[in-house]
């Protein structure tokens, strides 16, 4: 199992590289200690609140359409908050992170996007449906993904935690994807159905803890029905080279980037 040293450096265990390539997905426990998880909380919480501004509809709500009432919104997302916020550029969680992306993927991965999560209490329909995060995506020579998903928050089945498939990563092609309220335009959710065979696995953490997981692995979360946030936070590791592909044809991962991109299963993303 991986482990924090004293001097701040995760070491990733073979067991958790080879479940990585196996199954998609890893769980790493004990990533962030609880004063670091503290200090990115007091950012996190200013960015609930409004008090940071954010652009357009990278502030919005994953489990409706973009039309919705903020105060209405099931799970809150944010888009790039290291674009909106300077300050938590090179913060603990995107140096740790640096560390295992490499030890998982090799060398040459940076930062493609970061994105905030947050599904508000008592919200049975904040769900993310089932989907394959290259569903979204351009398609590139080099694929190599690490997406971390830290919880703020104590992550379980009855607020939401991500929940995988395994071993959807090995499949010769993506499933088949569609917009899930309406068009692109209207909203930014794609879902993907289960299959006949399909084995769903829950992977409640603790707060501090993350999962990380590949570009192929099928995942999702169910809703929020405690009294409590279910508050995540995201960063996406991709190589220098996909990157530098991506914005060339202007895919920046913000829900304000105009233009037509058309991704690897043929969806039209007229406004991301």
């Amino acid at each position: 199992m991986g482990h924090l040293n004293d001097d701040g450096t995760y070491v990733v265990s073979d067991d958790d590289r080879a479940a990585f390539e196996r199954d998609g997905y890893v769980h790493l426990t004990g990533l962030l200690r609880p004063d670091e998880v503290d200090e990115l909380e007091v950012v996190y919480d200013r960015f609930l609140r409004r008090e940071i501004d954010v652009a357009g509809r990278d502030y919005c709500d994953m489990a409706g359409d973009y039309g919705r009432d903020p105060s209405d919104y099931s799970i809150i997302n944010v888009m790039l908050p290291r674009r909106y916020h300077p300050a938590w550029q090179g913060n603990i969680y995107e140096r740790r992170t640096a560390q295992v992306a490499a030890q998982l993927c090799g060398d040459g991965m940076d930062i493609d996007y970061d994105q905030l999560l947050a599904k508000q209490p008592h919200k049975d329909d904040a769900v993310f449906a089932w989907h394959q995060d290259m569903a979204y995506w351009p398609d590139t020579p080099d694929r190599r993904t690490a997406t971390f998903w830290l919880a703020i928050d104590d992550s379980t089945v009855d607020n939401g935690c991500m929940r995988f498939i395994p071993a959807t990563n090995a499949e010769g092609a993506l499933r088949p994807h569609a917009p899930v309220f309406g068009g692109r335009g209207e909203s930014h959710a794609l879902g993907t159905d289960l299959l006949d065979g399909d084995v769903v696995v829950d992977v409640p953490i603790a707060r501090g803890d993350c999962t990380v997981h590949n570009e192929r692995v099928m995942h999702g979360s169910g809703g929020n029905s405690t009294a409590g946030y279910r508050r995540a936070y995201v960063l996406a590791y991709r190589s220098v080279e996909t990157i530098a592909i991506e914005r060339e044809l202007g895919f920046t991962h913000s829900h304000n980037d105009a233009g037509e991109v058309l991704d690897s299963v043929g969806v039209a993303e007229q406004t991301r």
